[in-house]
């Protein structure tokens, strides 16, 4: 039978079949992906291959079809795998916030550049309008501008007041999008507006699944209302791009990459060569220092502890 995974324990996996029905599944014994060390050789989003066992209510998952992109980061122990956050996705959407907590800029650029590498389109939605003092709101409109002058889609709302939500909608409809965030910036509240029994759901499943949930996060795929579907993640606290090279790192700023074809070596690591157009750039305030900064932190740490979001 083919189906749709629509939830990840951890140990377990919820499969929808293409006639509708639900299989809670493992994943065969023998079954590996090739190519990729990961912590879950599956995700949600992955369209699979299942065998129902004989009591017709789980199955085993015994083959995996050909995925069009999915999104990686490191795996949150020590291990030098990846771990799959979801496959098969239209878009990302990163849920920030200025203040209440801050969403580091450094955050937001990992995650960017990540998408990028991986070909996936990212929408930036800037929640918690409603909160923001003055200067805060300043804050916001420059980081607005500034993104959208790369190309990326930016949204802002309040998922507490409504604000923005009917656009929000629209640019969700008909999409399977992964939702993704730090803790704290309204995500759960979002989800809750847009997807009104997923509250239910996300309770259903931690009582189902309660063995272990304080260590155990689960991912799952909610279907809207107005066609489409998100694709709910745990918060992320760091965004560990894995198997990026370094000289590979500004192929994934836009800015940078563009302008770099003006540098005077072919090889140019933009961070103390002469004849750098990237140096330039920067110093003429053509290329934004919080950018610039986050690929020289991306070129210099690979530890995921550096990347986490303000507190």
């Amino acid at each position: 039978m083919r189906g749709l995974i629509v939830r990840n324990t951890g140990s377990w996996y919820t499969v929808k079949t293409d006639d509708g029905q639900l299989f809670d599944c493992k994943v065969k014994g023998t079954f590996r992906l090739k190519g990729i060390r990961s912590t879950n050789p599956v995700a949600v989003g992955d369209i699979v291959t299942i065998t129902p066992s004989s009591d017709g209510q789980t199955a085993l998952i015994e083959d995996i079809e050909d995925r069009r992109n999915y999104i990686i980061r490191k795996a949150s122990n020590l291990s030098k795998q990846s771990h799959i956050i979801a496959a098969n996705v239209d878009m990302a959407a990163l849920v920030a916030t200025i203040a209440h907590p801050e969403t580091s800029t450094t955050f937001i650029d990992r995650f960017l550049a990540s998408a990028e590498a991986y070909r996936v389109p990212v929408l930036l939605i800037f929640n918690k309008t409603d909160l923001y003092d003055e200067e805060e709101l300043r804050q916001m409109h420059e980081l607005v501008a500034l993104y959208r002058s790369i190309g990326y889609k930016c949204l802002t709302c309040s998922a507490e007041k409504g604000n923005g939500i009917d656009e929000l909608q629209a640019e969700l409809m008909g999409k399977t999008t992964l939702l993704s965030g730090n803790s704290g910036v309204g995500k759960s509240t979002l989800l809750n507006l847009l997807v009104p029994d997923a509250e239910a759901k996300t309770a259903e499943i931690s009582a189902a699944h309660d063995a272990g949930m304080h260590t155990t996060t689960f991912s799952q795929m909610f279907f809207l209302p107005q066609g489409g579907a998100l694709i709910d993640t745990p918060g992320i606290k760091g965004f560990g791009t894995f198997d990026m090279e370094r000289e590979e790192v500004s192929h994934y700023f836009r800015e940078i990459f563009k302008t770099s074809a003006d540098c005077r070596f072919g090889n140019c690591t933009h961070t103390h060569e002469p004849g750098c157009a990237v140096l330039q750039a920067v110093a003429e305030g053509k290329i934004a220092e919080s950018r610039f900064n986050s690929y020289l932190s991306m070129l210099e740490d690979k530890d995921e502890d550096k990347y986490r979001g303000a507190n």
